[in-house]
């Protein structure tokens, strides 16, 4: 996203370490751990900035977290705030979701829902509607490692119906993008989505065109759920509306970030008979999953991503106290959420999806749930807020 600018050299005494050695040290240590070595020197504080030394820091440790060598976290937030109190994130390890810390969301969110749209290296997409409507967006990226922040501009499209937020990484641009998806009808007529797209380098949204030739209906269930992102593009689910009789079918529709084009997936089979309020897209280990059911959960994964045939069914987890999905950790284990049948009380259980062992936690609300990483992206950004 910066202009990239060579590493400088570090002045080295007799018994000092190699430069090279020095720095290598530094891109394997916790995020917060260097910010507080930025003190050290001017040199030191200029090697750690440059976009190099971010880009092979976040690589270190995001190859630990594929190899299952890091603890991963989970990081969540209530679903709603008021004008009088700032939300407060709580932040869990991956496997047990014991409590590490709670954050204080720095920015203030206008009185309304919040939702975690996505989280990306390290990197958290926050939104909040203001009151009552749902298509007015305050949207903010939110890196707690360094304690920055950046609101993002307005809308290019104003207020249009219902709103599906996405975030993403753009591999190829080592760049950020939030999709943003209005879907709204005329007396029961679906009109075609407009879709518009935020780009950190740029700090502007633009308009994209829908790409594919369906007439389609937002129909995304997952609002507990960023919308996943697998093999660099991603998911939601949506309705298709086709021939003269308009019959209607539940299809899953992809946005590449790379190329920013669209493209439709059929669920797997056998699960259109089950499809309802109960349905959901995840990322499970890396690759895309489809969830539905209605007194359990069958949990399907696409092997091979893109190829129809490897939808595969792996378990089905009973659903005995009619909880809801939130969330798949890093390692595979299923957040639900449910209400007791007697006292309407809230409760949080974590499901091993290989044994069915269940774990209660204390939580005392509904809430928007991300997998988080310690990083330094936006320390080299423009425009940001620190804290």
């Amino acid at each position: 996203m910066s202009e990239t600018r060579e590493l400088p050299i570090l002045r080295r005494r007799k018994n000092d370490l190699p430069d090279d050695i020095v720095l290598n040290i530094l891109t394997r240590l916790p995020a917060k751990s260097v910010i507080r070595f930025r003190c050290v020197c001017k040199t030191w504080d200029s090697s750690i900035t440059t976009p190099n030394f971010i880009s092979t820091h976040l690589n270190n440790f995001a190859h630990d977290h594929d190899n299952d060598n890091g603890d991963g976290y989970i990081i969540h937030m209530p679903l709603e705030t008021n004008s009088s109190n700032r939300a407060v994130c709580t932040v869990a390890f991956d496997r047990t979701f014991d409590r590490i810390s709670e954050i204080e969301v720095p920015f203030d969110l206008p009185s309304g829902s919040i939702q975690i749209v996505g989280s990306c290296n390290g990197l958290l997409c926050i939104a909040c509607t203001s009151g009552l409507d749902i298509s007015d967006y305050v949207i903010y990226l939110w890196n707690p490692s360094i304690r920055k922040f950046k609101r993002l501009p307005d809308s290019c499209l104003g207020k249009l119906g219902f709103v599906t937020l996405g975030f993403a990484y753009h591999s190829e641009n080592n760049d950020y993008k939030v999709l943003r998806i209005s879907s709204y009808s005329i007396e029961g007529s679906p009109i075609p989505d407009k879709v518009e797209v935020y780009t950190l380098s740029l700090d502007s949204w633009r308009r994209v065109g829908m790409s594919l030739r369906a007439n389609l209906m937002e129909l995304n269930y997952c609002s507990l759920l960023p919308l996943p992102l697998v093999s660099g593009a991603l998911h939601w689910i949506s309705c298709v509306v086709e021939g003269e009789e308009e019959r209607k079918s539940v299809v899953i529709v992809s946005f590449d970030v790379n190329s920013e084009e669209f493209r439709m997936l059929r669920i797997p089979d056998g699960a259109m008979s089950t499809v309802g309020y109960q349905t959901r897209l995840a990322s499970f280990k890396g690759k895309l999953a489809f969830l539905t059911g209605v007194d359990q959960y069958s949990i399907w994964v696409m092997r091979e991503y893109g190829v129809l045939e490897s939808w595969n069914k792996l378990f089905v987890v009973p659903l005995e106290r009619f909880p809801h999905c939130i969330a798949f950790t890093m390692c595979g284990s299923l957040l639900t959420h449910y209400r007791e049948t007697n006292n309407r009380e809230e409760k949080f259980v974590l499901v091993d999806t290989e044994t069915l062992h269940e774990k209660d936690f204390d939580i005392q609300q509904p809430l928007s749930v991300a997998t988080f990483m310690e990083s330094l992206t936006l320390l080299d950004g423009a425009n940001m807020v620190s804290y």
